[in-house]
């Protein structure tokens, strides 16, 4: 007896699933695409990615639509440390991908946290085992950056150029992580839909004397990525940031 279409076309997915035909995180194709190349409805097509997710396979997310099934990247904030660090430490290989490298007038932001009129903006993609994961943008007074080059940023950390090349000794950095709506650029660059959810993060690193040596924005797809907060006991003096409403 032949199987049910929406069953005939939950195996095809399955197949080209088990053979990397969509990498793990990605979006599938959408319920309207699947619907035209299978020349099936659109119920027949959802009853079929409810099946794979049924199994495990694959999920969904309002405004996001359907991708393969994953875990999320964590990103432990209890030490001043960069996410590819972290990354690298569970086998995952991470890579900085630079896009623009460039000595400008700072923007108002920049300008604000840094105190300085002139930066060097290095803006990025991060990539996990060959996969977009994060949009960076990083920000540095010119008389720091004027000393890297765009080699510099791509093959090491800031954090590592600044301490081991620079000998600025960092004291700490305060993050703060918001919800946001994938703009049409940082959507192309991670291969979201634009207005899809995506978590950004804005961080303020200090050097030993307290002052803000590098201010940077991250984007991250909502689906893909988790942050982990430390909560140590009641009473200990080693409290994590405390949670603020946004005015």
């Amino acid at each position: 007896m032949r199987s049910p279409r929406y069953q005939q076309i939950a195996d095809e997915l399955r197949s080209r699933l088990a053979t990397s035909g969509y990498p793990t995180g990605r979006l599938l194709p959408s319920e309207a695409n699947l619907s035209e190349e299978f020349e099936v409805s659109r119920v027949t097509a959802r009853r079929a990615l409810e099946q794979l997710r049924t199994e495990g396979l694959i999920d969904s997310r309002q405004g996001l639509g359907w991708y393969v099934a994953t875990e999320p990247l964590r990103q432990v904030l209890s030490a001043l440390d960069t996410i590819e660090d972290q990354l690298a430490a569970s086998g995952v290989v991470a890579e900085r991908q630079v896009l623009d490298f460039a000595f400008l007038d700072a923007p108002p932001r920049a300008s604000e946290v840094l105190g300085e009129g002139r930066v060097l903006e290095v803006r990025r993609l991060n990539l996990a085992d060959g996969e977009p994961f994060a949009r960076v943008t990083v920000w540095c007074p010119e008389e720091i950056g004027s000393s890297l080059s765009r080699d510099d940023v791509e093959a090491r950390p800031f954090y590592d150029l600044l301490a081991r090349e620079l000998s600025i000794a960092l004291s700490g950095a305060q993050q703060t992580i918001g919800a946001g709506a994938a703009s049409a650029a940082d959507a192309q660059l991670l291969g979201v839909p634009e207005g899809s959810p995506v978590l950004v993060c804005e961080r303020v690193t200090r050097s030993a004397d307290g002052k803000a040596v590098l201010l940077s924005e991250h984007v991250y797809p909502a689906h893909l990525t988790a942050f982990t907060v430390e909560m140590p006991s009641a009473g200990s003096s080693e409290a994590p940031a405390g949670l603020r409403l946004v005015e």
